[in-house]
């Protein structure tokens, strides 16, 4: 008997990958958490029913919100993410030689233990505590309502904005991570797609738009994900990543990310544009 999985991305459209088997199923606190061995995309985190990342494209997704904004800052020390239990997104910030310190508060602690797990080339970075690292299992909002002109950069690598990650696309969030910057800080929230999810886009641009003097949106293409294209949205307070040197960038161990992607990213379509207006 063949097994199949199906993410509902709307009420019209799904992602349907066949299943080899389910490596673990349970429920936190949260969220119901799945982690299943599909033939398409390999090992996959599932969390409500919503694919969250898979070892075949992860690459593409952890490697975009981190390193535009790490390379768009001169020099990034003290960084935080938001979530991010998979470990993916921290997997690249410590990479960079500036970062001193990098804060990564996940709600949900279940979710960083099954991937250690189940997805070691992920949560690498968890399993191994990487000295830069300062994992807490807290809450995000929380956290950043807490803290002033204290990072150089926040990285927000949420799920979509139902359940634990809804509060985390609301102007008051935002505009307590500008307060968490310091004065030429930078942050970037993964924001769905541009295809799929425009009113989202639509409203969290206007909201940090109205925070951040520098506004900018950029792209990647991660299959497993609504309609295959993802979008990025980042607020600076003074460095602006169009006008980036790339020349002076470090070269890093990377599938995905360089130095012409890190600018090309940022070039929009005209519908794209469009949407922002």
């Amino acid at each position: 008997m063949e097994l199949w999985m199906t993410e509902f991305q709307t009420k019209n459209l799904g992602l349907t990958t066949r299943i080899k088997e389910t490596l673990y199923s349970g429920k936190s606190n949260f969220q119901d958490i799945a982690v299943v061995e599909s033939e398409q995309f390999g090992r996959m985190l599932v969390l409500d029913g919503v694919y969250q990342t898979s070892i075949f494209d992860e690459f593409v997704y952890h490697e975009m919100i981190a390193h535009i904004p790490l390379f768009t800052h001169p020099n990034p020390k003290n960084v935080l993410v938001i979530g991010g239990g998979d470990g993916g997104s921290i997997r690249e910030v410590v990479k960079h030689p500036t970062v001193e310190k990098a804060v990564m508060v996940e709600i949900d602690g279940l979710v960083v233990e099954v991937s250690k797990k189940y997805l070691p080339e992920i949560a690498e970075a968890m399993i191994t505590n990487h000295p830069k690292l300062d994992l807490r299992i807290d809450d995000g909002l929380k956290h950043i309502a807490e803290i002033e002109d204290h990072y150089d950069v926040i990285i927000v690598d949420c799920s979509d904005p139902i359940g634990p990650g809804e509060g985390l696309f609301t102007y008051e969030f935002y505009k307590n991570v500008n307060k968490a910057l310091k004065a030429d800080g930078i942050f970037v929230q993964q924001t769905e797609s541009p295809f799929i999810h425009t009113e989202l886009i639509q409203r969290a641009w206007k909201d940090i738009s109205s925070l951040f003097p520098i506004t900018r949106l950029y792209l990647a293409p991660i299959p497993l994900y609504p309609s295959g294209t993802h979008c990025f949205t980042l607020g600076s307070k003074v460095h602006d990543p169009l006008t980036l040197d790339t020349g002076k960038m470090t070269e890093l161990n990377t599938r995905y990310h360089n130095k012409d992607i890190q600018k090309s990213c940022f070039a929009l379509p005209n519908f794209i544009q469009k949407i922002l207006k």
